[in-house]
């Protein structure tokens, strides 16, 4: 959403080029959201959401662990004010040395979900926590995930029996039920699966002590979204009937969910145009594209809503594109979106929900086109 504060920062400031505007009051009353809606579960926000060193410092200051991908990214969190005790090495494809470098850092818990990850791990980081992620369908998902993270449950048991063997930790199973999810009962499937690992385990006298149910909060776009109390409610049900009165330690790891709202991205019309004299539809291009942060509009699984000082005018719907010389570089096109017959050359439009997954998306120089400048506020 464009609050008060983003406005009245791109009026006064006049930023140029495109540029992303986050709302850290925002980002507070998110985190805030999470820890009422699931008071039991502690929050590791996703760092590869925004690793804007102020939202990373806020979030430290107000409690949060953190999800990291890379030693890069840990870096980060530490530097933000997080003991390495608050961080989560979530990733399950990493470098040995990479590992050993985490290690070093002082982080003991790591995400696995092959006999192989378990290998380096025993290796570089002995007696350090593991949690094995299994695989989910992902269904209700507008940005689904694939099947390159995770594996099936039965392989699960049998990762954390041979991390258990190799002096390691067998702490807990992780899952992601898919970004952008939407439907509620999607966690229920999931720790289902999770509880069947951890009987199986415990008839062999390994007892796991952590469910990881990852992310997949939402941020609004266009379609109204549950809230997060609705999301609590329902894990919350999901945890009682499958793990009843011996329910484990949970770990939520919010990443769009925290900062996607708090963001919104200033961007330039650089022409408006038609393919023919008789075309009916127009091709509108930004300054800004899939290459400079809207990565996300990939077979056009985010729509995101786009604001114009012209939206009380007629509206028609265009094809949306970028400006580089990519002809992959196109927003919306099967799916055209709706914008005023009146927008022209030159004017700004405010592109909303952009504070997940933007600048960490921007290409460092494609066509020459500096990254995606953001100001956090």
């Amino acid at each position: 959403m464009t609050t008060a504060r983003i406005l009245d920062f791109i009026k006064t400031r006049r930023p140029e080029g495109p540029c992303l505007v986050v709302d850290l009051e925002v980002v507070r009353d998110n985190y805030h959201a999470f820890e009422h809606a699931l008071p039991n579960s502690s929050i590791y926000y996703a760092v590869k959401a925004n690793p804007a060193p102020e939202i990373l410092s806020l979030l430290a200051s107000l409690g949060s662990n953190f999800d990291c991908a890379s030693v890069a990214e840990i870096q980060m969190a530490l530097d933000a004010g997080a003991t390495a005790d608050r961080i989560s090495y979530g990733n399950t494809i990493k470098k040995e040395r990479d590992i050993s470098r985490a290690f070093e850092l002082g982080v003991g818990l790591f995400a696995v979900d092959s006999h192989e990850e378990v290998e380096k791990i025993a290796r570089a980081a002995p007696g350090s926590r593991v949690f094995c992620r299994v695989l989910t369908d992902g269904e209700g998902a507008e940005w689904p995930l694939s099947r390159k993270f995770g594996c099936v449950p039965q392989m699960a048991v049998d990762v954390l029996v041979y991390a258990h063997q190799l002096g390691l930790e067998s702490h807990g199973v992780s899952f992601h039920v898919g970004s952008q999810m939407l439907n509620l009962d999607a966690w229920d499937a999931a720790l289902s699966d999770a509880k069947r690992v951890f009987s199986s385990l415990a008839k062999q006298g390994i007892h796991l002590k952590m469910v990881n149910m990852g992310g997949g909060f939402p941020t609004k776009y266009l379609r109204d979204i549950p809230s997060a109390e609705a999301y609590g409610q329902a894990i919350d049900a999901a945890l009682r009937t499958h793990f009843g009165n011996q329910i484990p330690q949970t770990i939520i790891e919010p990443g769009r969910g925290m900062v996607g709202n708090a963001g919104v991205i200033k961007a330039e019309v650089v022409l408006v145009s038609r393919k023919s004299d008789n075309d009916n539809h127009r091709w509108v291009y930004l300054d800004i594209g899939k290459f400079g942060g809207l990565a996300e509009t990939m077979d056009e699984a985010i729509r995101y809503p786009i604001r114009t000082e012209r939206d009380q005018d007629e509206m028609q719907p265009c094809v949306l594109a970028g400006p580089t010389c990519d002809s992959a570089d196109v927003l919306y096109e099967k799916n055209m979106y709706p914008l005023p017959v009146s927008l022209t050359i030159g004017d700004e439009v405010l592109i909303e929900g952009t504070g997940a997954y933007t600048t960490t998306y921007s290409a460092v120089a494609f066509n020459g086109f500096e990254p995606l400048k953001a100001y956090v506020i």
